[in-house]
């Protein structure tokens, strides 16, 4: 009867959904059909494209005409969400979602539910932590019929995307009475599968089939610098039809290329987290109206994107593992016959990797810190920040951790210690890291292109049957675009736009929580830099600079210094009347005074020299608090110095926390003097 009901209501939706006549894909039908079960447990791990979501939409039709209570649908992603409900609502089915930028309308979609107007309610994991949203669940899974967790693969601490938000949340729903729940994935590999099977019950089924995209023609074409990945996508997008997504490992990286195919005439947008969900949604629109040839972006674009005629993903830089990589060139060819994905790899993605390889693994002596205050009373974010001299990022993501754990609880704005004693499981932690190590491994063997790209890939993630493409660029050696080089002329204009861009040293504005300097800081403006982070248009430089320790300032480098301030004079309400060295330690003093010498010398300005410091570095990682207070004791004034009225340009060759230039300029606005405006070869993030 199951089965019979199953191919009903999923032919119903295939033909709103495909059109009328499309049949359904093996394993589909069963799929919906053990969904339908009392208090099911399902799990679906198929390639993208392979219709999954029609089985959540057949198995909600199926219930809601049974007379069973409405689907609740958990996606991770904002644009996934956006989708999920045109696509519920193309199927016949009414559909709304609770998430951050509605809550205007959650009163109306309460009532709704309450009278049972809704048959899909779509929400985000983080909604588990919004006190409003909280105190709605137990009634809403009590009425609840099925669950659905989308992009199951991040409730897994295996998962390439793990989310500790998303598994806290799933293990709240898992634990439903009476409700069936439907899991689904198209990037697990077998450990993942396992730890997510697990986590539903003993009596979960699995449904797996083969990973592999007929339509998908991948390539890898390495040994290319950032400058020359940057002229090779410009060389390369005026040659291929249609649009498509570029993806990126760093904000930083997704708006410097965004801006270079600009400039090279191409209508491509940057997309990333930094952007504001009303900005996100109109790219993502643009892009499935094809008014928009390329998007650059980070992962925020990636899970659930449904363009069906998304036409290339080519990576500028590479993921750190092969899952991860399969999901992002998954949102290509979902509806064509032939779709391209291309992957230029570089030296420096590795240091992306590590960071993001340890990031989610907690630091027990961090740990300890954030315990020990909590057990004191409790904090805000803000708060421990101050009291456990951790940075905010680090501190937010093993909040969620312990959170997800059972060590630590959020009420309001503050966390609260639950009074358990931290156990650190190092069996866990370390096996992960393992993993992750791994994956890394398999990672450059996949760029190295050892074998056919969409059989390494399948094998990767555990594949059943694994086969050779035919299509790649291992397969048939040959890749798209200009081949391994783009023409000199794009690599001259994505040098020139590279060093041109303006790099922005935003100030800081008020001084730190219990800090002994109260409110606004006052006399510090806007700065400039050469380059920022992993800039393409100096990577050579900047490598050789860090490599000598700051001992040595490429020529080149300074003289992008000089071509930076020139810019930048067209703006200054009022000319700098001097210059100064930023006070550092041993060879990073020595490196600013360079820096400042050259300047003062070309602008014909005075270079003085009115700060010494005193004792070792500042710890690039300490908490705003404590840096400044550090800098405090490390920073001295000069007795006896009389300070020039103006503006000053703050020399140096690195700037990171911007506290140095906030604290100079607290001494040099007490001392009578003008605003300070930094400056820098490099600005790290």
């Amino acid at each position: 009867m199951a089965r019979q009901e199953a191919e009903i209501h999923l032919g119903r939706v295939l033909d709103s959904l495909a059109g009328p006549g499309a049949t359904p894909r093996p394993d589909q039908v069963d799929a919906v059909a053990a969904t339908l079960s009392p208090v099911a447990r399902v799990l679906v791990v198929q390639a993208t494209g392979w219709g999954k979501s029609a089985v959540y939409w057949a198995a909600t039709s199926a219930m809601r005409e049974a007379g069973r209570g409405p689907t609740l649908v958990v996606s991770p992603l904002l644009a996934l969400m956006r989708n999920q409900v045109a696509a519920a609502q193309r199927a016949g089915l009414r559909a709304a979602t609770i998430n951050s930028s509605n809550i205007d309308d959650w009163d109306e979609i309460y009532e709704q539910l309450q009278h049972d107007h809704l048959d899909v309610l779509l929400i985000s994991p983080e909604r588990l932590g919004n006190a409003k949203f909280a105190s709605q669940l137990e009634v809403l899974l009590a009425r609840i019929g099925l669950v659905v967790i989308d992009e199951a693969h991040c409730i897994s601490d295996w998962g390439f995307d793990f989310r500790p938000d998303y598994q806290r949340l799933a293990r709240t729903l898992l634990s439903t009475p009476s409700a069936s729940v439907l899991a689904t994935t198209a990037t697990a590999n077998q450990r993942v599968t396992k730890d997510v099977s697990d986590q539903m019950g003993a009596n979960s089924v699995v449904f797996r089939g083969t990973l592999a995209r007929s339509s998908l023609s991948l390539s890898v074409v390495p040994g290319m610098d950032p400058v020359e990945r940057f002229a090779w996508v410009a060389n390369t997008l005026g040659d291929i039809s249609g649009s498509g997504i570029i993806y990126v490992l760093t904000v930083a990286e997704a708006n410097r290329l965004a801006g270079f195919l600009q400039e090279a005439g191409f209508d491509c947008k940057a997309y990333t987290g930094a952007l504001s969900t009303e900005e996100r949604a109109v790219i993502e629109q643009g892009l499935l109206d094809n008014r928009i040839k390329g998007v650059v972006a980070t992962s925020a674009l990636g899970m659930g994107y449904d363009k069906p005629d998304l036409a290339f993903c080519i990576h500028v830089g590479s993921p750190s593992s092969p899952v991860s990589y399969y999901q992002q060139v998954g949102r290509a060819g979902r509806g064509l016959d032939n779709a391209i994905a291309v992957l230029l790899p570089s030296e420096a993605d590795e240091r992306i990797w590590e960071f993001f390889a340890t990031a989610s693994i907690p630091d027990p002596a961090n740990v300890d810190l954030v315990l020990e205050q909590l057990a004191l009373r409790d904090q805000s974010i803000p708060e421990l920040e101050s009291t456990t001299g951790l940075r905010r990022g680090r501190l937010e993501s093993l909040l969620k951790v312990l959170g997800v754990d059972g060590y630590v609880v959020k009420v309001g704005s503050k966390w609260s210690s639950l009074g358990r004693p931290y156990e650190h499981d190092v069996e866990k932690w370390t096996a992960l890291k393992a993993v992750r190590e791994q994956e890394a491994e398999l990672m450059r063997s996949f760029a190295s292109g050892s074998g056919c790209l969409m059989k390494f890939l399948q094998t990767a993630l555990d594949d059943p049957s694994p086969s050779s493409c035919g299509r790649c660029s291992v397969c048939t050696g040959v890749a798209p675009g200009p081949g391994t080089r783009p023409s000199r002329d794009w690599i001259r204009l994505a040098r020139d736009f590279s060093r041109g861009v303006d790099v922005i040293i935003e100030p800081r504005k008020r001084w730190p929580s219990g800090s002994s300097h109260k409110g606004s800081i006052r006399g510090l403006g806007e700065g400039r830099a050469v380059a920022y982070a992993d800039d393409p248009g100096w990577t050579p430089e900047l490598a050789a600079m860090i490599s000598s320790g700051f001992r040595e300032i490429p020529e080149s480098l300074l003289e992008g210094a000089v071509e930076a301030l020139k810019r930048w004079s067209q703006t200054w309400p009022e000319r700098p009347t001097w210059v100064l060295a930023v006070p550092g330690p041993g060879a990073m003093g020595e490196a600013n005074r360079k820096v400042a010498q050259h300047i003062a010398q070309i602008g014909n300005r005075p270079l003085l020299e009115p700060f010494e410091w005193k004792g070792d570095p500042v710890p690039t990682e300490a908490a705003s608090l404590l840096t400044t207070e550090l800098l405090d004791e490390r920073i001295q004034l000069l007795p006896g110095l009389e300070i020039p009225e103006g503006p000053v340009l703050a020399c140096s060759a690195v700037i990171q926390t911007r506290w140095t230039a906030a604290t100079i300029a607290r001494h040099i606005e007490a001392a009578g003097g003008g605003t300070v405006l930094p400056f820098a070869i490099h600005q790290r993030p």
